[in-house]
């Protein structure tokens, strides 16, 4: 059984129109995050051979998993692959064509037992034998779907019809170099209606009183200054006591995201909780860890080339007493120099005109 294994390839179909017709940096970024998603949710020990762009090989040798174990892991994949999605469609920031498309990606799941070995080149794991060919030739199909669980006759001898009761079998075959393969499959998509969206995190607003609002006008574009003020890796270039950014948990923004600001006393976890876009007024609001503060930014277009910023800072209700007595009049004083501290930043800041006429047209 040394050379005999399960070959599992979770592929991520409409992956090549997906890179070909969209922002190619977006593009990679989400399907960089979907690929470590399908990783994260390896729970029955698969080995990775290799990330084939849109798809990862999986393998273990030995016997193969009993058919429910299987499927469980086919499961696990399926959902939280779409989970990641559904989360992201709902939180982003970005509304450029890779991330607005990003939740028509479909996953389809290959599995095939057979004869295998592997071999080193250098630091890479390679694996080689006729049965990780088929497993591969196996993608290309007459399926007309792209969201199914294909297992081969090598794997199981007859489609289990204990795993689910809406689960439907089909039955075809591939032909391939070393011959026929048959193989059953069966569509996926009806576990997305088992899927809730994640719960969104609140600011709780009602529950606490604007304390300091400040306001300033640039001469600039909505989206440079919407890249500005909101990025938070470049929050400590212009954001008074801000001294460093670290720790982002999302390379691409989104509602949910943390990072670690690194203040002049001490450092302070701060979470983004709400988002809304509109080619004319972009909102965005973020909360300390604790959920006390809340800081709200309103971007306006006041004219053609005047976007007006306006910075609401939140306190609790129960310590309005106290930050009236000591901290009213700092904050302000810093969030007016924060905002004289954008001027500078916006000059540096590129915004290409595909950039412009996307958000536009969103």
């Amino acid at each position: 059984m040394e050379n005999r294994g399960l070959l599992f390839i979770p592929d991520i179909s409409g992956f090549t129109r997906f890179v070909n017709a969209m922002e190619i940096d977006h593009s990679r970024l989400v399907i960089q995050e979907l690929l470590e998603v399908l990783i994260n949710a390896n729970k029955i020990g698969l080995e990775i051979s290799e990330i084939e762009g849109d798809a990862i090989l999986f393998y273990k040798f030995g016997e193969s998993p009993e058919p429910k174990e299987l499927y469980k892991q086919v499961e696990e994949m399926f959902c939280e692959f779409h989970k990641h999605l559904i989360s992201y469609d709902q939180c982003r920031y970005c509304q450029c064509p890779a991330c607005s498309s990003a939740i028509d990606l479909t996953l389809k799941v290959i599995t095939h037992y057979g004869e295998f070995t592997g071999y080193n080149v250098r630091n890479f794991n390679k694996l080689i034998g006729k049965d990780i060919i088929v497993a591969h030739q196996l993608l290309k199909n007459d399926i007309e779907q792209h969201e199914y669980w294909l297992v081969t006759k090598n794997l199981v001898d007859d489609p289990p019809h204990d795993l689910a009761g809406w689960m439907q079998w089909n039955s075809s075959a591939k032909q391939t170099e070393i011959g026929e393969v048959p193989f059953f499959y069966t569509q996926l998509s009806e576990l997305k209606n088992q899927i809730s969206p994640p719960p969104l995190p609140q600011s709780n607003l009602s529950e606490k009183l604007k304390m300091v609002s400040v306001s300033r006008e640039y001469e600039t574009d909505i989206i440079t200054l919407f890249h500005a003020s909101g990025d938070m890796g470049l929050r400590h270039r212009w954001q008074e006591g801000v001294k460093a950014i670290e720790g982002i948990d999302h390379v691409l923004p989104r509602v949910g995201m943390c990072c670690c600001c690194v203040t002049d006393h001490g450092k302070e976890m701060i979470c983004s909780c709400g988002y809304s876009f509109a080619t004319e007024r972009i909102e965005f609001t973020e909360m300390d860890e604790n959920k006390k503060t809340v800081t709200n930014f309103l971007l306006e277009k006041m004219s053609e080339n005047k976007i007006r910023l306006t910075i609401d800072f939140y306190v609790p209700k129960e310590l309005i007493e106290v930050f009236e007595a000591t901290e009213k009049i700092q904050t302000e004083s810093q969030l007016e120099r924060s905002l004289i501290n954008l001027d500078p930043l916006l000059k540096e800041i590129n915004i290409t005109e595909d950039e412009h006429s996307r958000h536009a047209n969103h």
